[in-house]
């Protein structure tokens, strides 16, 4: 009874540790300077700030104004510019982020077009 006890409670842990891994979620984030166009981008961080931290110090190599206009869990984004001014979306997908980042920017200037998209492994 003990032998059987003790590898259900084995069986029980591996399923667990599986449940949480496969529960571990993925940031990224994109940075972009309103007055010189620079930008810098991450995936796969453990969390939204390591993500956000990335992707300013990249876009900080160039500019100092930068900013975050997406970030994203599980999923991707996307950043548009166009002739005075930008957007930012995110989706399930590459085609759904572009899309919603093109309607933001469109609704702001003209002349959009993606500057830069980024998606996580999950």
């Amino acid at each position: 009874m003990r032998t059987f006890l003790a590898a259900c409670s084995c069986c029980l842990a591996v399923l667990l540790g599986a449940g949480t891994a496969a529960a571990q979620n993925n940031y990224g984030a994109i940075a972009y300077s309103p007055s010189t166009g620079a930008h810098g981008w991450s995936y796969d961080y453990g969390s939204r700030a390591a993500a956000e931290d990335v992707a300013l110090s990249a876009c900080r190599r160039h500019a100092g104004d930068c900013l975050i206009p997406i970030w994203f869990r599980n999923a991707c984004g996307a950043l548009a510019v166009g002739s005075n001014g930008y957007g930012s979306g995110w989706g399930s997908n590459r085609r759904l982020a572009e899309n919603f980042a093109l309607r933001s920017c469109r609704q702001r200037t003209g002349g959009c077009w993606i500057k830069r998209w980024a998606c996580t492994t999950r």
